[in-house]
């Protein structure tokens, strides 16, 4: 058994991966942005423990978590939440910009942080959650596409800062997977939506275990996942 916080949790690829986890009987702490959405999680995943904090105001992270239980040991945080507002570089003000880089960098940066004890105590693992557009920038999805690359960039100094203290750190890159964000995103933009054309939630959880369950002689530092033939 493990113990994981998970953030997205609710739908999507992050869905999936509790799912998977607490049906090999690992215990699952999972952020809810509130205590409505908290119970719906309880009740989702029965067995589970919640903290309730908002990720799209990350310089109050710490005080939400403030007198919150807690793990004292933590096999791995899981960042999969995460927004996608999109825009050209031409239509894009100040405002989409901050709140996506607020929910898709800062809070990540800012709840490893905050939960490093914890990781460090258990020699545990953080995986982010990224995308294909962290490794090339597609048009009309440019605050997106900076906020993934920004994300690599925190993942990558995390892995050298945390190796000493046997933190692994891991980046998941899927393409297009079959999730309610992909969905609105096609409709956003006027596209045809297949989900057969897309990757499944579950295979991507099913890599995010193979990271997870990898010996402690390796690590899977990037995981690059495209939708098969």
């Amino acid at each position: 058994m493990g113990t994981h916080l998970i953030t997205g949790a609710g739908s999507g690829i992050g869905a999936a991966t509790a799912g998977l986890l607490a049906e090999r009987g690992d215990e699952l702490w999972l952020l809810a942005r509130d205590t409505v959405r908290a119970a719906q999680l309880r009740e989702q995943y029965p067995g589970s423990r919640t903290l309730v904090a908002d990720l799209a105001a990350p310089d109050g992270l710490a005080a939400a978590l403030q007198g919150q239980e807690r793990p004292g040991r933590l096999d791995s945080l899981l960042h999969v939440a995460g927004v996608m507002e999109p825009g050209a570089v031409s239509d894009l003000a100040a405002g989409p910009w901050q709140e996506t880089f607020a929910v898709n960098v800062l809070a990540p940066a800012e709840l490893t942080r905050l939960l490093l004890p914890a990781l460090r105590a258990a020699g545990g693992h953080v995986v982010f959650l990224n995308s294909g557009a962290g490794l090339h920038a597609p048009p009309g999805l440019v605050a997106y596409a900076a906020s993934k690359f920004a994300l690599k960039a925190l993942a990558e100094a995390l892995r050298a800062e945390e190796h000493r203290h046997g933190v692994r750190v891991t980046t998941v890159y899927p393409g297009e997977v079959d999730t309610p964000m992909q969905a609105r995103l096609h409709d956003r933009l006027g596209l045809p939506y297949d989900p057969r054309t897309c990757i499944r939630p579950e295979s991507v959880a099913a890599a995010v275990a193979t990271a997870l369950d990898l010996p402690r002689d390796g690590t899977l530092s990037d995981l690059m996942i495209r939708p098969g033939c």
